[in-house]
């Protein structure tokens, strides 16, 4: 029990760290955004509903490709990644909190905090050990079933992604196309990191020690 309290406490306060870095990204979106967010955005301009509606959506329908490619990717915290960050996002836009876009070199800096957010809330969730999001579960099914390497497959499948909102008239600009090589090593080292804090923390107090 104790475990998976740890273990959900990890996962979700990571969905909200992902869904607040990315609200945060969304402010100056003029600089580029990550390929999915890209897909969102341009869906959102070209048909309405939200961000983060069509972030569920698409989610979902990731999800569901995924299901008939491999069900072992699929779990609880794979629904829950796909049906709570786009609300998230959309709550802290909501708020009208976050500060707008400057065009002044502060942006850059917005974006880059943003980044390290994102990062650090990926890792945490994923260290959790619920699920990982239903894009990295469609990665791994693709890598699986075409036998090409798992950052093979990313590429491919990020590429198509960002055609797809590029031509719907999503943000894209240079910051776009380094979002992964930003992203990827902080969410390692942080994913290690929660990974042995999870641990230490879900060891067994000896007898007769109080916490």
């Amino acid at each position: 029990m104790r475990d998976r309290v740890i273990q959900y406490t990890f996962f979700f306060l990571g969905l909200i760290l992902f869904g607040f870095g990315n609200a945060i990204a969304i402010k100056v979106k003029y600089l580029g955004l990550h390929p999915w967010e890209v897909l969102n955005v341009a869906l959102y301009q070209k048909f309405g509903f939200t961000i983060g509606v069509w972030s569920v959506l698409v989610g979902l329908l990731v999800l569901a490709v995924s299901w008939f490619m491999n069900k072992k990717y699929i779990n609880i915290g794979t629904f829950l990644n796909a049906l709570l960050i786009g609300p998230i996002m959309d709550f802290f836009l909501w708020l009208d909190v976050l500060p707008n876009a400057s065009h002044t070199p502060w942006d850059y800096l917005q974006l880059a905090t943003s980044i390290v957010i994102v990062a650090v809330g990926g890792g945490l969730y994923v260290a959790g050990g619920i699920g990982a999001g239903p894009r990295d579960g469609f990665m791994l099914s693709v890598s699986e079933r075409t036998k090409l390497s798992v950052s093979r497959a990313r590429i491919i499948v990020e590429c198509i992604v960002l055609g797809i909102g590029y031509l719907l008239g999503g943000p894209v600009f240079i910051v776009t196309f380094f979002y992964t090589f930003l992203i990827s090593p902080i969410f390692q080292v942080t994913l290690r990191f929660f990974r042995k804090l999870r641990i230490t923390l879900s060891e067994e107090q000896p007898e007769g020690v109080s916490a």
